[in-house]
């Protein structure tokens, strides 16, 4: 028997992220960021892939996109009827996708272009944004089979069981434009495979790729679960997007800010500043937000209406680089990536660890 010696096999730092943003907010074709998976295809083992779009919806842009797992007509019969006693469904249809053998055992895939009843929410006196946010979580908490799995305006998830560069290719992305894309093939090593888990994660128009690990995750998710979120779909990953939610819709905090808790400064770092203010400020997000602290290794890409974060956890231990050409911005776990999607990219550089990078469109721009 053939027995490979440590250091004979690659064993890579687990999952592939990928995202590009065009900062004049030209739409691109899905097809260059489902390019960019293949050469990391040895990081994901086919237990998830996905993809988020940003802009990819102009004949819709002012409704909600509910993009939807059923695992059976009647599961769908009866969310359906839940919908409509909330929102005025606009248009909805079958996700299209192509049938092709590396994607199997799929759920019924659905989406509902939605606007909220004023009246409902107004009654529960709360605004829209946390309508849908509440409505997310009561379908995916309580509707046993149904899971909403994208939930933005002029934005959507694409995910399954199965390698990135196939689930592009299931869903027909090719056919897609968005100004924004980003990516994630999945090594899973702690949570199971299963549609629902695959990357991105996703509330309103927050979408998360995620490479690492979450130690912190149960001290994580206790605390945002005292705020109405609930964790339901098996993964580490899903709670940093509604962690990002919490601190930027929900308090207000900036990308800069809510950077700076998830992946907040060393207590030493903080007592080295010496901008008085800043240095303040830096001890009041790690008091207040504590417990939202993510600890293990992690890069992580959010996306969001307008934008683009990237972030390492403080100790940079999974790999991300960043590269340029003309009006884009490119991230990846590889260089290898980003030459896929631009082969004449320039400027390549790795973020420092904790040191957020955001990229946004210019205003107006993707309107």
């Amino acid at each position: 028997m053939d027995m490979k010696k440590e250091g004979q096999v690659r064993i890579p730092s687990g999952c592939a992220i990928a995202a590009v943003i065009s900062k004049e907010g030209r739409r691109m074709s899905g097809e260059a960021i489902i390019n960019a998976m293949k050469p990391m295809h040895d990081r994901s083992n086919g237990l998830g892939g996905g993809f988020a779009g940003y802009g990819i919806y102009p004949a819709y842009k002012d409704f909600y996109a509910l993009h939807m797992f059923f695992d059976s007509r009647t599961t769908r019969k009866e969310c359906e009827a839940f919908l409509k006693e909330r929102f005025e469904i606009v248009f909805s249809e079958l996700i299209p996708t192509r049938k092709i053998k590396a994607i199997t055992d799929e759920p019924i895939i659905w989406r509902y272009f939605v606007s909220p009843l004023s009246s409902v929410y107004t009654a529960m006196q709360i605004d829209e944004k946390e309508f849908i946010a509440r409505t997310v979580m009561q379908i995916n908490a309580q509707m046993d089979g149904a899971y909403v799995f994208s939930s933005g305006k002029n934005m959507g998830a694409f995910k399954a069981v199965g390698f990135p560069e196939d689930v592009g290719v299931f869903y027909q992305l090719e056919e897609y434009e968005g100004y924004s894309w980003t990516a994630h093939g999945r090594y899973p090593t702690n949570t199971p495979g299963w549609w629902g888990g695959a990357h991105p994660f996703t509330l309103l128009d927050w979408s998360i790729v995620h490479n690492g690990e979450i130690s912190s995750y149960d001290a994580n998710r206790r605390f945002i679960e005292m705020f109405g979120y609930q964790c339901t779909l098996q993964t580490d990953t899903e709670v940093i997007t509604y962690i990002m939610d919490y601190l930027i819709r929900v308090q207000g905090l900036t990308l800069r800010e809510a950077a700076n808790v998830v992946a907040a400064p060393f207590w030493s770092t903080i007592e080295r500043k010496t901008d008085p203010a800043e240095q303040e400020k830096y001890r009041y997000l790690r008091t207040v937000f504590s417990s939202l602290l993510i600890t293990g290794p992690f890069s992580i890409v959010l996306g969001f209406e307008g934008g683009l974060m990237a972030l390492n956890d403080r100790l940079k231990l999974r790999s991300m680089v960043i590269g340029e050409k003309d009006d884009k911005t490119f991230i990846a776990s590889e260089e290898s990536a980003i030459r896929a999607m631009e082969p004449d990219a320039q400027h390549i550089w790795a973020p420092a660890g904790g040191e957020p990078v955001i990229i946004q469109v210019k205003d107006g721009a993707f309107e």
